[in-house]
């Protein structure tokens, strides 16, 4: 049978698992970053990471000009964990819930049916699901890479690949131990190595290992296997080269010195924290499960280790005060990080953070709130005008001095409106579909 698989924009590695399992059960596989409708007779298997794209047009005018045709058409991804709004946005024939390897073959061969587990679709009297789909073994073919993977940049890398599934961290605003769980489950270091060499003969220059926190790899019952990390990221760089692989996500409770020392000497020397607020009562709001005061001894730790740092946060959380905001100014005053990225808190499907959004009136939350303060003139939410202040204020908090000009200025602008626009219709989204 012919297959089509779509990650729309950017080919993510959860598609090109999904493809290299497609391939291997024999089907005749394509994989594209582009929305373009294709013939008829081949089966389209769209891969979604964001729920944006439950609102994207393009998207949309796929699924019922190809259903309309005839063809079938199937969605699947982190969009997954909310089926009753991949249905009602998008219309597919089903929905692949949760992890794929095992479900998508089944559905692909016999269609949506009551007997193939983590799927949903819509009968005669409404959505029928049949449940989670099950584990899927971290053994599995080889991903279908595309022909132009060398020219795709995810945060600097050409893919991300996939280590292990599960986070032992609990965090609110996150999917990954919603949609994977938080026992962790590794791959063997071979068949990473053998796919990492597979994917630098397909032309990618830099690879990033992926998988919650990265340090994380063969862990078991919550218990750090350092040795195996260090082996990891060594046998990678080996293939790589060290300045070409970087494991950027890294909770600050899940350092050692050799694990910090295995970045240093076999990655390109960055960190990555998710320190997300400056504010105690805001990390367990989100249920962070870390401290302001780990996160200050991470940073210094990783500093004597000739490391370079960057952090994201999150601001406009329901409930985030005034006083909460300064307090994450002042911490990134004083961290002096190399690279900060800000975001304003997105309700992603599933997770905490969706339930609380939901459960806060708009009047309350930033998000929807009109900022009065010192931005007021250019007609910014709360949560947008934190997210822009932000920014800046981070650009001069950093070690090497970076002057904010007109071009900077307006591409944060930009930035923080689109995200702020994003998340209104994320929820107006999710609105729709509460219960």
């Amino acid at each position: 049978m012919q297959v089509k698989v779509i990650s729309p924009d950017i080919v993510t590695y959860g598609a090109m698992v999904i493809g290299g399992v497609l391939r291997e059960h024999g089907h005749e596989v394509s994989i594209s970053r582009s929305i373009e409708e294709t013939e008829v007779d081949v089966t389209l298997v769209i891969s979604l990471y964001s729920t944006q794209h439950l609102m994207d047009e393009r998207i949309k005018n796929l699924i019922a000009s190809h259903r309309k045709r005839g063809g079938r058409c199937y969605v699947g991804g982190p969009v997954s964990a909310h089926p009753a709004m991949v249905l009602g946005e998008l219309g597919p024939d089903a929905v692949v819930v949760g992890e794929g390897e095992v479900t998508t073959p089944c559905l692909i061969l016999k269609g949506p049916s009551s007997d193939i587990p983590g799927i949903a679709y819509l009968g005669e009297e409404g959505m029928v699901y049949t449940g989670p789909s099950p584990p899927s073994s971290m053994k599995r073919p080889l991903p279908l890479i595309p022909s132009d993977i060398k020219d795709q940049n995810v945060r600097g890398a050409n893919v991300y690949i996939e280590t292990h599934r599960g986070c032992i961290g609990g965090c609110g605003f996150c999917q990954v131990p919603r949609y994977f769980g938080q026992d962790i489950r590794s791959r063997s270091i071979e068949d990473i190595l053998t796919e990492v060499q597979v994917f630098k003969d397909a032309g990618a220059n830099r690879i990033s290992i992926s998988g919650g926190t990265g340090s994380l790899y063969a862990s078991e019952h919550g218990r750090m296997n350092v040795p195996a990390f260090v082996d990891l990221l060594k046998g990678i760089a080996g293939i790589m080269g060290p300045k070409n692989l970087s494991s950027p996500d890294i909770r600050v409770d899940c350092i050692t010195n050799e694990v910090l020392d295995a970045i240093r000497d076999s990655t390109i020397g960055w960190v990555f924290f998710g320190i997300e607020s400056g504010s105690e009562d805001i990390l367990k709001k989100m249920r962070k499960g870390a401290t302001v005061g780990q996160v200050r001894e991470a940073v210094k730790r990783c500093r004597k280790h000739g490391l370079k740092v960057a952090g994201s946060f999150i601001v406009g959380y329901p409930g985030e005060s005034a006083d909460d905001y300064q307090k994450t100014k002042d911490l990134i005053e004083e961290l002096s990080l190399d690279d900060v990225f800000v975001s304003a808190a997105e309700p992603i499907p599933g997770t905490p953070l969706a339930d609380l959004v939901l459960s806060t009136p708009q009047a309350e939350n930033p998000v929807y709130m009109s900022h009065t303060g010192d931005y007021r003139s250019l007609g910014l939410s709360e949560a947008e005008a934190r997210a822009f202040d932000l920014m800046l204020h981070a650009d001069l908090c950093k070690p090497r001095f970076t002057m904010t000009d007109d071009r900077t200025f307006n591409l944060y602008l930009a930035e923080v409106k689109k995200q702020g626009s994003d998340i209104r219709r994320a929820t107006e989204c999710l609105l729709r579909y509460v219960n």
